[in-house]
């Protein structure tokens, strides 16, 4: 957890550099919320610009801005705790399912994971998914075991128990409202339930089975669990029934089935994801190291022992000794997961293998590096039995490899690349800044040349971060602080009788020299670092 969060809160306010359109929108969208409060019709269940996002993540943000300003790291702030919280759900959710060292294995994977840690600082919604995934199969899992009679000894699992009637109750209940939550996440969890639905199956042939305790009532249980699912999901479920353009948004434009053969494009869409997480990743720096893996190499060999050897135990052969199904039961519910929620990523053509729309498999995908990790210990253990502490030392060597690998892939090596700083639009954040520090008495002119007519509330994009920084969404704002929004066909509408000055969002020639031409008097100044006209 140390590691989790050194990784995810360390230097911030800094890295990643800029701030991306995607995430100024979600900030813009705070500004407007905060001027009509949370509680007077502020918050929404959806918001409908930028292709249309659901609206828990951003309310949420809308609270550390309230408290913390508008600067980029403040929207990042939530996915950092998201991202901590994540490494811990999905420690005690492995451990219901394996040994407790393979819960650990998994953990310390994901802490530090670079395709975890990277969405972790991003302040985008779909850092929710695996969070709520994973604590809501924690407390499901808990909630089973707690009503299921004791197992063997030998159980790995087998722990101290309450004889109290009523917890399953509210585990499951909890349970039910984090996966409920879990819809107000990313899009990608909209086929979360088919994985929910296998767990539940087991509990209740368990049931018909006689295998649980005298009051456990699993049925009841069950019917709680998707109850509690509904009313959390409720919200953005009336949305949707009401707004059935929203449901689709941009999934539609993306799909496979918009190609002129699906079934192929499925195919090939499948093997360039599957393939990610060893061969060649994300390509898009915001996501990833452009091109480089999604998993670092060792962990990418693990993995595929540990897919190759669930595959293996996984066919229909492993279920003909007595037994079988509910010993490989955690290994089926992982494939599924890792299945199932592939499928979103295989049927969209945009960008593929794409990091951010495949976050919801990281929980899966460390799992059975760690799996691979724990089955070679057991076969080198076996030929080795007298050098436990020699290994022992190894793997600590291993894990502290790993960190150090993390740290420099991340913070040296990906943290300073021009090529991400281009990619968060650092010299934006850049010019936002300088505006938001000029004195409010001087006229401030911020000049487009990306669209006809200036639209704040999303038209052009490249307005959102320096709309966000300066908070300057409102007119009450901009008159205070003296910074307006003008487009290059309306720049008779600049006022620079006395001081002013003129700031041009791209760096173009052409934008450069109409400012000049339209407006007698200007002078050019690079001194903040990028080009601006005073007066």
């Amino acid at each position: 957890m140390l590691i989790a969060s050194f990784f995810r809160l360390w230097d911030l306010k800094n890295v990643p550099p800029g701030l991306w359109a995607d995430e100024a929108v979600n900030g813009v969208n705070t500004l407007r919320i905060l001027e009509r409060g949370p509680s007077d019709g502020g918050w929404k269940v959806f918001y409908p610009e930028n292709f249309g996002r659901e609206g828990f993540f951003i309310n949420i943000q809308s609270l550390f801005v309230q408290v913390l300003g508008t600067e980029p790291w403040v929207l990042r702030l939530p996915s950092a705790i998201f991202g901590i919280l994540t490494v811990l759900g999905l420690l005690l959710m492995t451990r219901e399912l394996f040994k407790t060292r393979v819960a650990l294995f998994t953990s310390f994977f994901l802490a530090t994971s670079f395709w975890h840690i990277n969405f972790s600082r991003i302040g985008f919604r779909a850092i929710m998914a695996p969070f709520f995934l994973v604590w809501s199969f924690y407390f499901l899992f808990l909630g089973i075991r707690l009503a299921s009679s004791p197992r063997s000894p030998t159980s790995d699992l087998q722990r101290s128990r309450t004889s109290s009637r009523a917890l399953p109750e509210i585990i499951f209940a909890i349970a039910g409202i984090l996966f409920g939550l879990g819809f107000h996440s990313y899009l990608a969890y909209r086929v979360a339930p088919i994985i929910a639905l296998y767990p539940l199956w087991i509990f209740f042939k368990n049931y018909r089975a006689g295998k649980l305790r005298d009051y456990a009532c699993a049925p009841c249980l069950i019917v709680l669990f998707i109850l509690m699912a509904i009313i959390a999901a409720s919200p953005l479920l009336i949305y949707y029934a009401k707004n059935p353009a929203d449901f689709f948004g941009r999934t539609s434009g993306i799909s496979i089935f918009q190609s002129p053969e699906p079934l192929a494009q499925f195919s090939g869409n499948f093997v360039k994801t599957f393939q990610m997480f060893f061969l060649f990743g994300d390509f898009n720096w915001r996501h990833n190291f452009a091109g480089s893996p999604e998993l670092w190499w060792p962990l990418g060999l693990l993995f595929l022992i540990g897919i190759w050897q669930s595959l293996k135990l996984a066919l229909p052969k492993a279920f003909t000794k007595p037994g079988a199904e509910a010993e490989n039961f955690p290994i089926k519910f992982v494939l599924l997961w890792f299945i199932v929620m592939l499928l979103p990523v295989a049927v969209s053509n945009e960008g593929l293998p794409h990091a951010l729309r495949a976050i919801v498999l990281i929980p899966p995908v460390m799992i059975f590096a760690a799996l691979g990790l724990e089955i070679l210990l057991q076969k080198i253990g076996a030929q080795y039995k007298n050098q436990k502490t020699v290994f022992t030392a190894l793997l600590l060597v291993f894990f502290l490899v790993g960190v150090a690998h993390t740290y420099n892939t991340y913070f040296i090596r990906w943290a300073p690349d021009f090529k991400v700083h281009e990619s968060f639009q650092a010299d934006l954040a850049e010019k936002a800044r300088w505006l938001k520090n000029q004195p409010d008495n001087i006229k401030k002119y911020v000049v487009t040349g990306e669209t006809d007519k200036v639209d704040l509330t999303g038209s052009p994009m490249s307005l959102q971060p320096i709309i966000f920084i300066t908070d300057t969404f409102y007119e009450s704002e901009r008159k205070k602080k003296n910074i307006y929004y003008v487009a290059l066909k309306n720049l008779e509408n600049i006022s620079c009788e006395n001081q002013c000055v003129i700031m041009p969002v791209e760096s173009e020639l052409s934008l450069m020299r109409a400012i000049k031409l339209k407006i007698p008097g200007l002078q050019f100044d690079i001194s903040p670092g990028f080009v601006t006209f005073k007066k």
